[in-house]
């Protein structure tokens, strides 16, 4: 998926060999994953939509969910979440598409399940910086998620206790300037240097996370009014916005 994945899985009444089994199953899962949907990928299935060699009717069952998924995101957020490649000004229109912006959630949360099947309840996955937990840490304690200074990412600037919930953090700080305004593309959002958005479960914090990036100043407020979801937003002048729940998420 171009990014590095980790999970951890905790459980002294499970044997190594079953750990093992449930780490290999939700690995494959991933690998499955980016050969369906990696936009670099000359051979994977969204590859060849994009050079319509495979029809709406041809999709997979995985395509169709994304497809549906991003759909309902785009109608949710404004149009401010599209996976409908932008044109540039002098390309002409563009129906190219890229959902890399959805899957990474998606395939977490479907990851985090599958290895709650395979009878693991104490895990943590990260994948690019998004995150899903369940059960408690080698410690027996809540897992804790520190978030990074976007303008120095060796400091953590705070930690917040998911308790289940999912993570999404995004920002220009690590990858450059990837996020664009769909509405005006020639706009390039610059009002944040990260969000980090907490929701339900991890694909809920992903598919809104990118959206309130590109909304600009308003993007705090958009998660502000989104039920059971949370931020905490640094602008490019180094202050932080959180929303008015934010603080359950936190140890006094």
């Amino acid at each position: 998926m171009g990014m590095p994945i980790t999970i951890e899985v905790i459980g002294l009444e499970r044997s190594e060999g079953q750990h093992a089994r449930a780490l290999e199953d939700a690995f494959a899962y991933f690998t499955e994953v980016d050969e369906r949907f990696s936009t670099y990928k000359e051979n994977s299935e969204i590859s060849k939509i994009n050079r319509r060699e495979v029809e709406e009717g041809e999709y997979s069952p995985q395509m169709r969910e994304v497809f549906a998924l991003a759909e309902k995101t785009k109608q949710e957020t404004r149009g401010f979440f599209d996976i409908k490649k932008p044109a540039l000004p002098s390309s002409g229109p563009s129906d190219m598409f890229d959902p890399s912006g959805i899957v990474k959630g998606w395939t977490i949360q479907n990851v985090a399940e599958l290895l709650k099947k395979n009878g693991e309840q104490n895990f943590c996955i990260e994948a690019g910086g998004d995150i899903q937990t369940n059960g408690t840490n080698a410690e027996g304690d809540e897992w804790s998620v520190g978030i990074r200074n976007p303008f120095n990412t060796q400091e953590i600037v705070k930690v917040l206790y998911p308790r289940g919930a999912g993570v999404a953090t995004s920002g220009s700080y690590e990858r450059g300037a990837h996020i664009y305004n769909p509405h005006d593309v020639s706009h390039v959002p610059n009002h944040w240097a990260s969000i980090t958005v907490l929701g339900p479960n991890v694909l809920e914090a992903d598919r809104f996370a990118t959206a309130a990036f590109a909304m600009g100043k308003e993007g705090a407020m958009f998660i502000e009014n989104l039920l059971g979801c949370e931020a905490y937003a640094i602008d490019q002048k180094g202050i932080a916005t959180i929303t008015s729940g934010w603080d359950i998420y936190t140890r006094a």
